[in-house]
């Protein structure tokens, strides 16, 4: 049956109000279009009757779960999306510049990361080129020590052979005694043949005295030679006595005697090495040997200093590592003792040491050239060293206007005025060395210019900062050292 057309209005208003008021769903509105499609027909009312009620509770049910309204989510969605783009925008714009600033400390740190692994690995560079010389350093001392022991068992085994030859040479001269014993009696019986034969000997008388005739010319002769001796003896000392009033001093040699004292003395002992440190008063004897061993002023074992000259009588002190044959010794400075400069190496007994350093600090003096020329009359390897080079360096500056509040404002200047001043002190001080070796007539030599702080670093295995003659003079002491008892131990095996 076909809904009746008086309903038909009815329902349309019904069916529309809900529609407007959003309280029926869209599955209802097909129902509204299908009642306009079927405007003006007739159907059975039956077929209508069973929806009403059901679209009624329906109606009631949407109407009272709709009595507080909520805000359409879409228009709210729509509303909102300007900010919510916005802020969208804005977050990804902070997200990329964090991203950029992120990647620039990225990029900064691993800068800095090569940065410190390069000074790294320079600095373990320059440690284990160091160490490796050290190592160096120590083995060639160690092989010399080997070698000087071997020389010795050798001369020890020579010395043996020689008192068995003394031996051989005693019997062999108790053998000749007894010839000789024989010979005297082979004399004794001749002697008795020849009184026998006096009187032909007789006839030899006039040859006899012609023959002595001749021995007293020959005499007369060795008498005249002899007075020329003399006069030339007279000479020499007239000579010897001039160049004395004008100032030229005599070369002295020292005896086997004055030898073995100046050995006692030291304390000598084959096998080591004995180094030498002298040089006027004041000049930081004592500081370089502290360094040398690998000390510092005033530490437990180091040779005492001090402003004034403290050492008057020879100071022992060997190295403080036994792997080192070495033993320094402290020699009395030239002014606090009443000894011409002259006579200044014979009377400390230097010849007796394996090497000197001679060792000055404001001047060069004639002490330093005595020293230098009885090192070469006895072969002795002498090294000219100048200490305290950090300190004459800082007075340069301070001439040359250097402030020292200055340094940590411009840094730059500070270290410019230093190499400059350190280049001065090095020219000059080599200027100086020099005139003075040719006033002396002496040959041009180096001057090692050495700071005690630096050599201490260099000793104790570290990489040097500013160094100038320090590792120079430690490699030239050990190989001319060892290269001079290297030809002693060659003359003295071969003689």
């Amino acid at each position: 049956m076909l809904v009746p057309s008086h309903f038909t209005p009815h329902l349309e208003g019904f069916i529309l109000n809900l529609r407007l008021e959003h309280l029926l769903p869209r599955t209802q509105t097909s129902l509204l279009t299908g009642c306009h499609r079927h405007r003006g027909a007739m159907g059975p009312v039956a077929s209508v009757l069973p929806v009403l009620p059901s679209l009624g509770h329906a109606a009631a049910a949407v109407i009272s779960s709709l009595r507080r309204p909520t805000p359409n989510p879409t228009i709210q969605a729509i509303a909102n999306r300007p900010q919510e783009e916005a802020a969208i925008r804005e977050a990804r714009q902070r997200a990329q510049e964090a991203r950029e600033l992120a990647e620039h400390i990225r990029r900064e740190a691993q800068e800095e990361r090569q940065h410190a692994r390069e000074r790294l690995e320079a600095a373990e560079e320059a440690s284990r080129r160091a160490r490796e010389e050290a190592h160096r350093m120590m083995t060639e001392m160690v092989e010399a020590e080997r070698a000087a022991t071997r020389a010795r068992v050798e001369a020890e085994a020579a010395a043996q052979a020689a008192r068995a030859d003394a031996m051989r040479l005693a019997e062999q001269a108790a053998q000749e005694c007894e010839r000789a014993r024989e010979m005297q009696e082979q004399a004794r019986k001749a002697e008795e043949a020849a009184k026998q034969e006096a009187k032909k000997a007789k006839k030899t008388a006039k040859q006899e005295r012609q023959k002595a005739d001749a021995a007293r010319a020959e005499a007369e002769k060795a008498a005249k030679t002899a007075q020329e001796e003399t006069k030339r003896a007279m000479s020499a000392k007239e000579e010897i006595e001039k160049r004395w009033k004008e100032g030229i001093q005599p070369v002295v040699t020292p005896t086997v005697t004055e030898l073995e004292a100046a050995k006692r003395q030291v304390q000598y002992k084959e096998g080591l090495f004995h180094f030498a440190v002298a040089g006027v008063a004041g000049s930081g004897k004592s500081s370089l040997i502290n360094a040398l061993r690998g000390l510092r002023n005033r530490e437990a074992g180091a040779a005492a200093t001090g402003v004034t000259e403290t050492t008057r009588v020879f100071d022992r002190y060997p190295d403080p590592n036994p792997q080192y044959p070495l033993v320094w010794y402290d020699i009395p400075g030239a002014g606090t003792l009443k000894i011409p400069d002259w006579q200044y190496f014979n009377a400390q007994g230097l010849y007796v040491f394996d090497c000197i350093i001679v060792l000055f600090d404001n001047r060069f003096t004639m002490t330093d050239v005595a020293i230098l020329s009885n090192c070469a009359r006895f072969n002795i390897p002498a090294f000219i060293v100048r200490s305290k080079a950090d300190q004459h360096i800082r007075n340069v500056m301070k001439e040359m206007g250097h402030d020292s509040d200055d340094e940590d404002s411009n840094p730059g200047s500070h270290d410019r005025l230093h190499r400059e001043a350190r280049q001065h002190f090095i020219e000059e001080t080599r200027k100086n060395v020099k005139s003075n070796l040719e006033n002396a007539n002496l040959p041009d030599r180096q001057v090692y210019i050495v700071s005690n702080d630096t050599l201490l670093s260099i000793v104790k295995g570290k990489a040097p900062r500013k160094a100038i003659d320090e590792i120079e003079l430690l490699r030239d002491i050990v190989n001319r050292t060892l290269a001079r008892r290297g030809r002693t131990s060659e003359g003295s095996t071969s003689s």
